[in-house]
């Protein structure tokens, strides 16, 4: 399929911020300017509508579409996927070096904190035990403040005798 790619007309002024004065309408050059705005309202071939945009608040960039039609961050979209790289051992990939581990509980765990070297919350693991079993694990990820939970993810496993059976997990 071959694009049908427009290039927006500027008035450029050094006086605005750009490099040069173009007093007149001149296509923008794709190397080297750039496009201002408030947001990007995007469309396909059969849809012409503001559900799905990319937009800027403050200093966050925003994303919506039409499966996701609640704005989320940048920042968001980055730390929410992040809690995979902890759920078995600790933090990994996209993470520095140095993080610690505080483990409460002795031969059943009953809370599992990692933290960077600051002691700052990075992820908490609670286990709730009957008996040998364990039959609630939860996980909180947290914001970069230490102190916001951005997600959490809980397991409730079932049993028979001691084998496991089945397990529901609810992401909140």
């Amino acid at each position: 399929m071959a694009l049908d790619k427009v290039k927006p007309l500027k008035l450029e002024s050094a006086d605005t911020g750009g490099t040069q004065n173009d007093e007149f309408p001149t296509s923008l050059n794709q190397h080297e300017d750039y496009v201002e705005c408030r947001g990007v309202v995007l469309d396909d071939a059969t849809r012409s509508d503001e559900s799905t945009v990319i937009a800027r608040e403050d200093t966050d960039m925003l994303f919506k579409d039409g499966n996701n039609p609640a704005y989320v961050t940048l920042t968001q979209l980055l730390e929410h996927k992040t809690l995979i790289h902890f759920i078995d051992e600790g933090p990994a990939d996209g993470f520095t070096s140095g993080a610690t581990k505080t483990v409460t509980g002795t031969l059943f765990p009953t809370n599992i904190l990692w933290s960077r070297a600051d002691t700052t919350k990075l992820v908490e693991q609670s286990i709730t035990w009957t008996g040998i079993k364990p039959t609630t694990i939860q996980w909180k990820l947290y914001a970069a403040d230490g102190a916001t939970v951005l997600v959490t993810v809980t397991d409730t496993i079932s049993f028979t005798g001691i084998y496991e059976t089945g397990r529901t997990r609810v992401i909140a």
